[in-house]
């Protein structure tokens, strides 16, 4: 797989619907004469189907795709069952982060991994990444595909990478000061996590090198609020970017705004009504459905994402990809009715984070008399929960329990955070 330049990539941001839509009919069309027949799982699946497709509205008769469809037990774990070729031809091996059910085993050949550099090379270029910059990976560098594949793209563009797997909070920070790191990449919660630590030992994380943080593994990024705290407290710009193991790193924001665009060049898109479960309209709540178009090893094709956004087309600017504003909003299991009111995490999570004295919070999502209720926890420096419960009263119409709790008191996360407490 050939390279892409940044101004191959500009251009494809900027392709109109009809160019766009007869590159994306080209691209599946090739990846389903490479897959087909040998891939059982899809075989089997769109068996019928008429080939080469001429149209996307075509895909509206094909099935979805299910996650619990791709679990398969097998004696060397839970194997997904989307494979392609024999178990000698790849070369990857990930895992999902089993937040959500059992973790399942995704493989790459060397080809699909080349493809996920493509796509973070998107990423990069919407972060203003280039070749003198010096990279923090404060994650694990576990199983989970987390920035793995990020890792490779910013050696590729001639990046100094510097890896922060299995070491303290405290000797990231000292890390990212020894090699005077201009970018980070980590989850939200770990950059105000890292934020809080370094306040704790008198460093002030605003006088370090690091001017760029690209952040992955939950919503924060898109989240005004929790942008914001990330920004005071980094003086630093943040860049959001979506990304799934079974799928890829399929969306990107960019340094000035709140949502992520879709990239349409190497999947498609498609956003079912949350009200109707038909196409939605611009702007309406709905689950994002995704087709990879260059991962033959493991291809989705119609996978229901579960996640909730709100589509735009028309937003201003350079890139024509689907715009989402506000990013991934929540998730379609997540999702609360209390009392009448949809109610998602991210919405609290853009709440609690316009108090700067909230340290940390826990969510739990609970059943009474058949009805949806929630509790929320919170370490609070000022020590006043009403005050929080009346800005939930005032923002979103509802009486929501708010308990302060000890400083300290409630887990921190390196990885996604695990704020959603879910006992429905």
């Amino acid at each position: 797989m050939e390279p892409q330049t940044s101004l191959e990539r500009r251009r494809l941001e900027s392709l109109d619907a009809e160019s766009l839509h007869q590159h994306q009919i080209a691209r599946l069309n090739q990846l389903l004469d490479e897959i087909l027949p040998k891939n059982r799982f899809y075989a089997d699946k769109l068996a019928g189907i008429k080939r080469p497709i001429e149209s996307l509205e075509e895909l509206e008769d094909w099935p979805f795709t299910f996650k619990e469809e791709l679990l398969c037990v097998t004696p060397g774990g839970d194997l997904a069952n989307n494979l392609t070729y024999p178990l000698e031809k790849y070369s990857r091996f990930h895992q999902t982060s089993g937040t959500r059910g059992r973790p399942m085993v995704v493989l790459d050949t060397v080809e699909d991994w080349q493809w996920f550099q493509r796509c973070w090379h998107f990423i990069l270029d919407a972060a203003d990444v280039v070749p003198a910059d010096r990279v923090l990976m404060a994650f694990s560098f576990g199983p989970f595909i987390g920035f793995w594949g990020g890792y490779d793209a910013f050696t590729t563009r001639g990046c100094l990478v510097v890896p922060g797997g299995g070491m303290s909070s405290l000797a990231r920070l000292e890390l990212a000061r020894a090699s005077r790191a201009t970018v980070m990449c980590c989850t939200p919660s770990y950059a105000l996590h890292m934020a809080e630590v370094a306040a704790e030992h008198q460093i002030n994380v605003g006088e370090l090198d690091v001017r760029r943080i690209i952040v992955a593994g939950e919503a924060g990024g898109s989240v005004r609020a929790v942008r914001g705290r990330i920004i005071d407290a980094w003086g630093a710009t943040v860049c959001d970017h979506a990304g799934a193991t079974e799928i890829g790193p399929w969306g990107y924001g960019d340094l000035n705004g709140d949502g992520l665009h879709i990239l349409e060049s190497e999947f498609i898109a498609e956003f079912l009504s949350v009200k109707s479960g038909t196409p939605a309209a611009e702007g309406e709540l709905a689950e994002v459905v995704l087709t990879t178009l260059g991962r033959a090893g493991s291809p989705v094709i119609r996978y229901r994402t579960g996640d909730l956004v709100r589509p735009t087309w028309h937003r201003p600017g350079a890139n024509r990809f689907v715009f989402l504003e506000g990013g991934v909003l929540g998730r379609v299991d997540d999702m609360l009715i209390i009392r009448g009111v949809n109610v998602f995490p991210t919405s609290v999570d853009q709440i609690l984070r316009s108090f700067p004295e909230i340290v940390e919070y826990r969510l739990t999502a609970f059943k009474e008399a058949e009805m949806d209720q929630l509790r929320i926890e919170i370490e609070d420096r000022l020590g006043q929960p009403v005050r929080v419960a009346n800005e939930f009263k005032l923002r979103l119409g509802l009486t929501i329990h708010v308990d302060a709790v000890p400083l300290g008191s409630l887990p921190r996360y390196e990885g996604k955070g695990r704020r959603f407490v879910d006992k429905r």
